[in-house]
């Protein structure tokens, strides 16, 4: 006999969204969380992540960008909160260069919507950037940004009233699969469950098979505000969220929520960590030097002194791209991690695809690129995205 038909390992970015959805469907499901929902040291970190339709990339991520669109709504509406805010987004660079070309022709093959700003226009409605000669921007205007810590709690909360249960301070430290289902372990008591989906981000390795373990590698990804001379300049009404990449500089953002502060922060500048535990907080000196030298000449109207910065872990692939399904001979282990970076704005439609495959469900075509065992007979080198 088991203990439930589903154990969610991890209810963070995606195990939040993956039980949210998984109760809509089982009345016998368990989320377990090392810390406490929505901890600090988490991925969930950082108060704020990007939300944009336009997606640079090999991959068509559109059809999942607009099923998260429509998720964060009906997230915002069962939960009485408001997660999505779709204030807009920029991504600025020059035409001459890689960043806009390549965003251009996975918009054209997608069909996002969009607009071009040159530089006039650009100085006409958004003054705060100050752009280089011969620079432009893609306007996204279904772009935001998604209140991370709320999205969480939000998620659970629904969950739980939906009759799912929550493990807090339960650090699972093996799955083992058995005939009749996968045996979960947490220092002396054990449970069964027909079914796991393993969702701990930079947490996870541990419990990844040797197969898929050899293809990952927890990542440091480090977060920095910065005061306004004038934070009515910033707010979501008239500064969009950007993402900015100029020669050998690149910067993302979103608008103040506190009417004080603004996130900028470095693009491209993940580093290796040992284990998602022992992250390093603080920044560099020269991580410091790097930010504060672009924020002031990309963004004058901020006080380039960093007011407030933070570093999270998460799960990086070699190829970048998550892990999203069953691997092997284990049918019953679903994994729904190694979001490298990218992940949160789409973690709900993530979360309710693993929610569904897990429990049964046809799996979704189309997403070849995401299954655990793309990887199998293959060599590579890892290298990483900030969060975003």
């Amino acid at each position: 006999m088991t203990d439930g038909q589903l154990a969610v390992i991890g209810i963070g970015s995606i195990g939040s969204m993956a039980l949210w959805q998984a109760s809509q469907i089982s009345q016998s499901v368990v989320g377990f969380e090392a810390e406490s929902p929505g901890h600090p040291r988490s991925a969930v970190g950082g108060d704020t992540r990007l939300f944009r339709m336009t997606y640079r990339g090999e991959h068509n991520y559109y059809p999942i960008l607009q099923r998260s669109r429509d998720l964060w709504r009906e997230l915002e509406a069962e939960s009485s909160q408001s997660i999505l805010t779709q204030c807009g987004g920029l991504s600025i660079g020059s035409p001459d260069e890689t960043y806009i070309p390549q965003l251009l022709e996975s918009i054209h093959r997608t069909g996002a919507p969009h607009e071009i700003l040159d530089q006039a226009r650009m100085a006409e409605r958004y003054p705060q950037h100050n752009l280089r000669e011969g620079e432009c921007a893609v306007f996204d205007a279904q772009a935001g940004f998604l209140r991370t810590d709320r999205a969480v709690l939000s998620a659970l909360d629904v969950a739980r009233a939906n009759g799912a249960s929550i493990m807090r301070h339960t650090a699972v430290e093996e799955i083992r699969e058995v005939a009749d289902g996968v045996i979960v372990h947490s220092g002396t008591s054990s449970w069964t469950f027909d079914r796991v989906i393993v969702a701990g981000g930079g947490w996870s390795t541990t419990l990844l098979p040797d197969g898929l373990r050899r293809w990952v590698r927890p990542r440091r990804s480090y977060l920095s505000w910065f005061a306004a001379r004038d934070a009515t300049q910033f707010v979501p009404e008239r500064f969009p969220i950007f993402i900015r990449i100029s020669g050998d500089r690149s910067l993302y953002g979103a608008p103040t929520v506190d009417r004080v502060t603004v996130k900028a922060t470095l693009d491209g500048r993940s580093s290796p960590a040992a284990d998602a535990a022992s992250v390093q907080r603080e920044l560099t000196p020269e991580e410091i030097a790097e930010t504060e030298e672009t924020v002031a000449e990309f963004l004058p109207g901020l006080i380039p002194d960093i007011v407030r910065s933070d570093a999270y872990p998460d799960l990086f692939t070699d190829d970048e791209a998550a892990l999203l399904g069953t691997s092997g001979s284990s049918p019953r282990i679903y994994y729904a991690t190694g979001f490298s970076g990218t992940g949160f704005k789409m973690s709900s439609a993530f979360g309710a695809m693993a929610a569904r495959e897990a429990l049964g469900g046809q799996e979704e075509p189309g997403f070849d690129f995401l299954r655990p065992d793309r990887f199998t007979g293959r060599g590579g080198s890892g290298y990483g995205k900030a969060l975003s």
